[in-house]
């Protein structure tokens, strides 16, 4: 049986990461952590309670960047926490179970629990999400896609701790969604994940793309290809057939109970085209680039 510890700041965690990092398991809602408990997936000696840390549940911004405090709740995010820049987070965090679970499990929890299929990964990829680390004497920052390693697997260090995920800061004329195919919108382990942002130039070109992907490989990935077949031209057909094309190619599906890998890679290309067209009507523009709104 496992020995519970709870803290009530994060100088304190540290300590604690410091001397029995290598025996912890860090646990806030515990959504995730209690399943594996469960299933004996892990069988830590300690269980590390930082749900007490209100200075983790903060969101700040400058203008250039938002940090999200990684005790932020799926709920949070969900109702619009973010404001409407980051339309792809709430929706990604809205999927994350049922709302007993979003109310209780954390955005931190959901990144550095590193599921292939975790929701607001793909959301946060797309909005160039970076990670800071800490520990006892050090404070560490890197991007998000280079954090998670593979299923279940990132680069923190035993006595790391998660205390920040940074955004990029909200620019004009963008827009960006998540759409999660599964057999309930929520509830329910994605067969496929997919969060797209777009900028959009005066002239309706697409000045910058983010694409991700969820339950396609063994952790979530962006897909640059996918990205560069967008940037310079009109979210067209011929554009966003192309760019469905690489996406699929940068993806390493497998069959399970969910859906075939076939299954996954053929509807990526549709999900995209979905996608591209709600980004542009949200940055104002149609797929001819004529202002909408």
């Amino acid at each position: 049986m496992q020995k519970v510890r709870s803290v009530d700041s994060v100088d304190e965690a540290l300590r604690v990461l410091a001397a029995e990092g290598g025996d912890c398991q860090i646990m806030a809602g515990g959504t995730d952590v209690m399943i594996q408990l469960q299933r004996r997936e892990i069988d830590p000696p300690l269980l590390l309670h930082i749900e007490r840390l209100a200075e983790l549940r903060k969101i700040s911004g400058d203008g250039a960047a938002v940090t999200v405090g990684p005790l932020v709740t799926h709920r949070q995010l969900a109702v619009g926490a973010l404001g409407q820049q980051y339309r792809a987070v709430a929706e990604a965090a809205a999927t994350v179970g049922g709302l007993q679970t979003q109310s209780v499990g954390t955005v931190g929890g959901n990144v550095c629990n590193a599921s292939p299929a975790a929701d607001t990964v793909p959301a946060l990829l797309v909005h160039d999400a970076q990670v800071t680390l800490r520990n006892s004497s050090a404070e560490r920052t890197m991007t998000l896609e280079d954090f998670i390693t593979g299923r279940r697997a990132t680069r923190r260090s035993p006595d790391e701790l998660l205390t920040g995920i940074i955004l990029a800061g909200p620019r004009p004329r963008c827009g960006d969604i998540y759409l999660k195919v599964g057999r309930r919108s929520a509830m329910e382990v994605a067969i496929v994940g997919l969060a797209v942002w777009l900028h959009f130039d005066d002239a309706g070109l697409v000045g910058d793309a983010r694409i991700a992907l969820a339950s396609v490989g063994p952790r979530p990935v962006r897909a640059p290809e996918a990205e560069a077949a967008l940037v310079g031209r009109l979210p067209d057909e011929e554009s966003v057939s192309a760019a469905g094309a690489a996406a699929v190619q940068r993806t390493d599906p497998i069959d399970d109970v969910r859906g075939s890998a076939d299954y996954r890679r053929r509807v990526i290309p549709g999900l995209l085209k979905r996608a591209v067209g709600v980004c542009a009507e949200r940055a104002g523009f149609g797929g001819d680039g004529r202002v909408t709104r």
